[in-house]
Order: C-alpha cells, then sequence, then structure tokens
C-alpha cells in the first residue's frame, strides 16, 4: 500500500512539473539582466524571466537620463560615440551562479544603452551562455550583438531577441518561441 501511495504522490509530481513547462525542469540556472528607460525593455524583461524561471535584475545608473525624448537621445548619442560606460547604482551579483544570463536593452543607436554595456564590462561571463533581447522602434537588433560579443569574448552569444517597444506587452509568445529556438 505504501509503494502505490508513493507511486501516485510521485506521479502527481511529475505531472505538476509538466503542467509547468518544460523550461521550469532546465537545470540551469537563469539572470535576466536588463536596462530600461521607458518601460518597454522592463515589460520584456520581465516576460523573459517568468518564462526561462530566472532572476530578474534591473541595471539603474546612479544618474538618471532625461525623461525629454529629444535629451535623451542626444545623450545617448554621444555617449555611445565616446564609449562612456556610466557609473551604477545597482549592485552586480556574483554571477558566477549563473549558467545563462539574458541581457536586455533599448537599441539606441543601433546598439546596447551605456549603462549595459557598463554592467557587461563589469562582469565577468566567460564560459557563460548570453542571450541577449532588445526593445526598438524599427532597428531590431542593431549592432548589440557584435558590440555584446565584444564585451563578452568568452561567452557563448545566442541569437537575439527584438521586439518592437510598442508590441511588447503582447510579446509572450514570441518570448517562448525564442526561448525554445534557443534550447532555454
Amino acid at each position: 500500500m505504501k509503494t502505490l501511495s508513493f507511486l501516485m504522490a510521485f506521479a502527481a509530481i511529475v505531472a505538476a512539473g509538466e503542467s509547468a513547462g518544460a523550461h521550469s525542469l532546465s537545470p540551469e540556472k537563469a539572470l535576466v539582466v536588463y536596462f530600461s528607460h521607458s518601460g518597454n525593455t522592463r515589460t520584456l524583461a520581465g516576460q523573459i524571466a517568468r518564462a526561462a524561471h530566472a532572476d530578474l535584475l534591473e541595471i539603474v545608473p546612479e544618474k538618471p537620463y532625461p525623461t525629454v525624448y529629444n535629451e535623451v537621445t542626444d545623450q545617448a548619442k554621444k555617449e555611445i560615440e565616446a564609449g562612456y560606460r556610466p557609473a551604477l547604482a545597482t549592485k552586480i551579483p556574483d554571477v558566477s551562479a549563473y549558467d545563462v544570463v539574458f541581457v536586455g536593452s533599448p537599441c539606441w543607436w543601433g546598439t546596447i544603452a551605456p549603462p549595459v554595456a557598463a554592467f557587461l564590462a563589469s562582469c565577468d561571463l566567460t564560459g557563460k551562455t548570453v542571450a541577449p533581447f532588445m526593445t526598438h522602434e524599427g532597428s531590431r537588433m542593431g549592432r548589440s550583438a557584435a558590440d555584446i560579443r565584444e564585451l563578452c569574448p568568452k561567452s557563448a552569444l545566442t541569437e537575439g531577441l527584438s521586439v518592437r517597444g510598442s508590441a511588447v506587452s503582447g510579446a509572450a509568445a514570441e518570448v517562448e518561441k525564442w526561448l525554445k529556438k534557443i534550447g532555454k
């Protein structure tokens, strides 16, 4: 009788795990890090974290960016052209516990935002899988994959996900498709 009860309990646990989705059974530990200025990348990062059962970390610069569109784009352009990496208010976690690091940014002037570059330059992602995702309004990934590869030369870089900022609220299916495609 005890064996039957154990088998029934085991079957229930297996069934619960299967209904939760394949990602919950993955042995990989994942972290989603992102910078968001308007909230679009934050929304997409949350969808990825939920779907991949990953920890979530927002990259926050010490000095906030302006809220006026033209001011932020002018500042971003100057920073990117100069290779500037702003100081971060975010405490950088020990990434050694993670196998996969999802890296999210708005696409600014064809690449990752300077706070994301600062984060990537500040931590060692050697041997990690880096999965980039971007929000944009027409530029898709731009040259961000090449720039991330330069900042993380000893990491495995997956294909990126780019979602138009105005479409992030309905991107859950696209996120799931991307995660399956990259094996996460």
